[in-house]
């Protein structure tokens, strides 16, 4: 027990992600068969399959109580039958952990990105992301602490394009009051939560009059329910120079689909890359975790050199929301411990190099000694507990 408590208390360097449910509104499943919970895995294409392999075994190293329903979708596939599958085992199972699905640019138009189907059927309307620097990561700016709320279900990615006459596409962009002050509502709510002072909308109102100025509205009628939040908004274009001049001026930020997209890509790259942060989509009735830039990697997949560490805090996220907090905390301050020990961080942070580290600090933390500790019986897929946790 002293060796858990020490490492534990040794480790909290930092904790960059939220602890607990995030202010979500999805409940999570009630645990089953003797207090394990049934998570759906969707390995995606790249190198989704080996990072949620990373997770696999560490969440075996460290005794989770999670079993998790594999469920492949076939990105070439022009079908649904697989991606309805999928559907089923979330709504089954309240919550998912996935890597990322490519979209084929070959597929015709009527064939729709997996992931926005899967966002959209299950009404996974919020995606968060907390963008923050990191212990051991080398990066320009210092001291970013960013939380972004995104519109997931409509939008430019509404998926709504057709060819008027030959050489003339019209792409629709959806915004709907509903979901509008759905969305500024929920980054209100999880800027009091947290302790935040300020929402900034991000917005292309000056152009997209009515449609982001419809956004633009909900959000300022929501920010006057909250007076002790302040409230301000900037146009995209301005909001992408502002970060990567001067990151620290923003605190919670909201936006459309696309803006979203773009934003949440800018900011990873500004704490060290797409390999390190997790992200997580919410909707009332289930959640879907995953890295928040939503990459597929398949340029690096099958070479052991994806860094693993989004991945493994997204897992993380996903154990909060299931309330195994300590068991989350136990992880992420492994993963957390390994990059501030580890230098370079974009060079050495391979697959082998985080996992192992990691695996090394759990073992120790649990007592076990050494890093070959997780094929014992005692720390096997369904070995004891640790003591401290799963309470």
């Amino acid at each position: 027990m002293a060796a858990h408590s020490a490492v534990l208390s040794a480790s909290k360097i930092m904790n960059p992600f939220w602890v607990g449910r995030l202010g979500n509104t999805a409940k999570p499943p009630p645990a089953k068969y003797g207090g394990r919970h049934t998570v759906t895995l969707i390995p995606g294409d790249g190198i989704g399959p080996e990072l949620l392999n990373h997770v696999r075994e560490v969440f075996r190293f460290a005794c989770v109580p999670v079993d998790f329903e594999m469920v492949n979708v076939n990105s070439a596939l022009e079908t649904d039958d697989d991606m309805n599958n999928a559907i089923t085992a979330i709504r089954r199972n309240g919550v998912a952990l996935k890597g990322n699905i490519e979209t084929k640019h070959t597929l015709p138009a009527s064939v729709k990105s997996r992931n926005n189907v899967l966002r959209t059927s299950l009404d996974l309307y919020a995606n968060v992301m907390h963008c923050q620097s990191l212990p051991g990561v080398q990066t320009r700016h210092k001291n970013i602490d960013i939380m972004i709320i995104r519109e997931n279900t409509e939008g430019e990615y509404s998926s709504l394009e057709h060819e008027s006459v030959s050489g003339v596409v019209e792409s629709l962009k959806i915004i709907t009051r509903n979901n509008s002050i759905r969305i500024a509502d929920y980054a209100f709510k999880l800027a009091r939560e947290r302790g935040r002072r300020r929402v900034t909308a991000v917005h292309k109102a000056n152009i997209m009059k009515l449609a982001d100025g419809l956004f633009l509205q909900c959000c300022r009628e929501v920010a006057s329910g909250y007076p002790d939040i302040t409230f301000d908004s900037m146009i995209v274009d301005n909001t992408t120079m502002q970060l990567v001049s001067k990151p620290q001026q923003f605190d919670v930020m909201v936006m459309p689909n696309l803006y979203g997209n773009v934003v949440s890509n800018v900011c990873a790259g500004l704490v060290g890359g797409p390999g390190l942060v997790p992200g997580a989509n919410y909707g009332r009735d289930y959640a879907v975790f995953e890295t928040a830039t939503r990459n597929t990697g398949k340029s690096i997949a099958e070479k052991n050199i994806a860094n693993p560490t989004a991945m493994l805090l997204a897992s993380c996220l996903m154990l909060d929301h299931l309330n195994l907090n300590d068991y989350a905390s136990l992880i992420r301050n492994a993963v957390l411990t390994t990059m501030n020990e580890t230098r370079n961080i974009q060079m050495k942070l391979s697959s082998a190099t985080v996992v192992s580290a990691v695996l090394l600090i759990l073992c120790e933390g649990l007592g076990q000694g050494s890093a070959t500790c997780g094929s014992g019986a005692a720390c096997g897929p369904y070995g004891a507990a640790p003591r401290g946790l799963g309470k």
